[in-house]
Order: structure tokens, then C-alpha cells, then sequence
């Protein structure tokens, strides 16, 4: 136990207080660098540093799209945006991933009731945009389901984890409830392309809890069958299907993706001299890969998939001796939750699956959502802090220590 020197009579007391906390905030910080992931806290900077290019590269077209006669935006306009939620998200991010895992998992439960009130408001009093009304204007425009994401994989993970103290309790039913209440709000904003996201984070952390496969195959059930009524009654999902499975024309904005995708070939047309990207709505959000692609080239693409399937790996080459139930389950929902979205934003734009008006997380633009995802990823160092020198015993599905290792 560390030992602080003795207040010595006729000294300057501020000027030792000063001392000690210095002491001690060196002492901290000593004690997060050892624990944190490092691999991973480098393979996260390294996603946000090729944002901060794309977003660059697809300002202008953004830019230029939306100025009108009355105002024009300057080419850099979102760039520079783009630089200030970052510098806030990274500050939220190191943050939260400060956090004892017990303190991140009491934040996250909190964080997600405040956000189930904010995504029931939305359909009140939330603003439109594009037809869709997904924000609340609290001073700043909030999106409560960009928030949402990693609460609601934190909260699941806590919910499931009850099951390796009380295997009686009903885990699933719950599960289910929230999702099914998720999903409605989420349905009503519309917003089915997050719906699938997280109905695919739930689907994930229940499979991996350890629970029946046959209540699994029976909520499996039900969830076709809601995608399927979804097609039938709700006219949005049911034209983007269409679209996607009719081959679209080329003027359709996975098409337009697609072609600037591949316009570049394999070293790009260079930062800037891209031509195709300025017929790209939401160059700098939702088709910011294909302008990447258009301007860097297809390998910095593949470098792109590289390293969201590097976090995914190392996530999990983190949890392979990990014991505790919601550690495994937490950490898991969180890094589906970014890979989903992830490879969801990359195969729209490769044309691979029908549009769902969803960014490609740490390297789009965004507002709320950069801080949202920032505090995921978080989140997601903070459940993974390891005490290098303490000895861990592996977990079953069954919620149960397995053998030392």
C-alpha cells in the first residue's frame, strides 16, 4: 500500500497536496496502461485516423450538395466538424474506458433506461429529417438510438448474466420484452436498418448465454415471422427489398455507390480528384467507403476490413480466459454491435445487401453518433481491463468456471 510523505510543519501544505495528487493521478493512469488493451486501444485509433482522411476526402461533395443560393458551404465544412466531435468522442472514449467494469455496467444500465424515454419522445416531439424522424433538438441534435446501442448491449449482457446465479430466472422472456419494445419504438421512427442491428446484437449475446437452442429456435421463429410482416406492412423495408432484389437502375444510390466504389481501381484516383463521388448522396455519412474507394483505392478498403475483423479477433482472443459470464457476454455484444454495423455499411456499398441509411462507425461523419460509438468502444476497454498478474480460469456456455488454466 502506498505511503505518502508526512505533512511537515512551516511547509507550504497546498504545494504538498499539489505533490501528492500528481502522486496519484500518475499512479492511476500507471495502473490503466497496464490494464487496458493496448492492441486494441491502437487498432480503434487506427480506424478513427482513416476517418479523419475519408471525411476529408468527402467534405467537398457533401459541401457542395447541400449549399443553396443563400448560403455556401465551405469545401471543408464537414471536415472541420468532423475534427471537433472527434476530439470529443476521444475524450469520452478514454473516459468511460477509465471506468471499473462495475461502474461502465451501472452507467450503461442507467444510460439505457434515459435512452428508452428519448427513443419513446421521438415520435412526439423529435425532428424530421429525410422523411424520417429519428432526433430529438435538445440545444444539439440527439439520435437516443445511437446512445442505445452499447447500453442495450451492456443491459442484455447484464440481464443474461442473472442466469449463472439463478438458472430459473426467465432470462429469455425478458430478453425478449426489451427487444420487442426496442424494436417497436425503433419501427416507428421508421428505422429498420437499426432494428436489424439490434435484434442481430440480441440474437448473438442469447446464443452465446448459454440457453436452450430449442427457446432459441422458437424466437428465432418469431422474429421471421416479424421480418416478414415487416415486408408485407411496412412499405419502406419492403421497396428497398424490392430495389435490392430487382437489381435497382442506375440511379439508385447503392448503384451510384457501387460504380464510384470501384472507379478508383486498386490505388485510387488521389485525395481530392475524385469525380463520381460528387453525385453521392451523403458522400461523407452513408458512402463514405465508396469514396474511399474512389479516391485511396481498393486496398486501403481491404486495410479497412482488416482491421474491424483485427478488433473482432482480438476482442475475442481477449475473452477466451475470461470467467465472468457478463464480462464475456458485455464485451461480445459490443464489439457484434460494431462489426455488424460496420460490414452492414460495406456490403450496401458493394451492393451486397439492400440500403439501410446506416454510417460506417468511427470513420463517417457524425455528430452524436461519433460520441455514441466513441463511448461503445469505451465501454468496451473498460469490461476488458485485465490485471496482467492475476490467473484467470476459462467459461463454459453454462455460465460455469471452467478448468485453470
Amino acid at each position: 500500500m502506498a505511503t505518502h510523505p508526512p505533512l511537515v510543519p512551516g511547509v507550504n501544505t497546498t504545494a504538498q497536496n499539489r505533490q501528492r495528487y500528481r502522486r496519484n493521478r500518475r499512479g492511476e493512469f500507471a495502473i490503466w496502461w497496464r490494464e487496458i488493451d493496448r492492441v486494441l486501444l491502437t487498432l480503434i485509433l487506427a480506424v478513427m485516423a482513416i476517418g479523419t482522411a475519408a471525411v476529408a476526402a468527402s467534405s467537398p461533395a457533401s459541401a457542395r450538395r447541400l449549399s443553396t443560393a443563400a448560403l455556401k458551404l465551405d469545401d471543408l465544412h464537414f471536415f472541420i466538424l468532423h475534427l471537433r466531435w472527434q476530439a470529443i468522442g476521444l475524450a469520452v472514449m478514454l473516459g468511460a474506458s477509465c471506468l471499473p467494469k462495475d461502474t461502465a455496467r451501472r452507467i450503461g444500465i442507467l444510460l439505457g433506461a434515459a435512452m428508452l424515454v428519448g427513443l419513446a419522445l421521438v415520435p412526439v416531439i423529435g425532428s424530421e429529417v429525410n422523411g424520417a424522424r429519428r432526433w430529438l433538438n435538445l440545444g444539439v441534435s440527439l439520435q437516443p438510438s445511437e446512445f442505445l446501442k452499447p447500453a442495450f448491449a451492456i443491459g442484455l449482457a447484464w440481464i443474461l448474466s442473472w442466469r449463472s446465479r439463478d438458472p430459473n430466472i426467465p432470462v429469455l422472456g425478458i430478453s425478449v420484452g426489451i427487444m420487442t419494445l426496442v424494436g417497436g419504438l425503433l419501427m416507428l421512427q421508421p428505422d429498420f436498418g437499426s432494428t436489424i442491428l439490434f435484434a442481430g446484437v440480441w440474437f448473438v449475446l442469447v446464443l452465446l448465454s448459454g440457453i436452450s437452442v430449442r427457446l432459441i429456435a422458437t424466437a428465432g421463429v418469431g422474429g421471421v415471422s416479424l421480418m416478414v410482416a415487416t415486408y408485407v406492412f411496412y412499405d419502406n423495408a419492403r421497396h428497398r427489398i424490392d430495389a435490392f432484389l430487382g437489381g435497382g437502375t442506375a440511379y439508385d444510390q447503392v448503384d451510384l455507390a457501387q460504380r464510384t466504389l470501384l472507379s478508383g481501381g486498386w490505388t485510387g484516383s488521389g485525395l481530392w480528384l475524385g469525380t463520381r463521388k460528387l453525385s453521392l448522396p451523403e458522400a461523407h455519412t452513408d458512402y463514405i467507403f465508396s469514396v474511399i474507394g474512389e479516391e485511396f483505392g481498393l486496398w486501403v478498403c481491404a486495410v479497412i476490413v482488416m482491421l474491424y475483423l483485427a478488433i473482432i479477433v482480438r476482442v475475442l482472443l481477449r475473452l477466451v480466459e475470461e470467467e465472468d459470464l457478463f464480462t464475456v457476454l458485455a464485451a461480445t455484444g459490443l464489439t457484434a454491435q460494431l462489426g455488424g454495423q460496420a460490414f452492414i455499411n460495406i456490403l450496401v456499398n458493394l451492393q451486397l445487401f439492400p440500403s439501410k441509411g446506416m454510417t460506417l462507425p468511427l470513420i463517417s461523419y457524425g455528430g452524436s453518433s461519433t460520441v455514441a460509438l466513441c463511448l461503445g468502444v469505451g465501454f468496451l476497454l473498460a469490461i476488458t481491463r485485465r490485471n496482467p498478474f492475476i490467473t484467470r480460469e476459462g467459461l463454459s456456455l453454462r455460465g460455469e468456471p471452467g478448468a485453470k488454466k
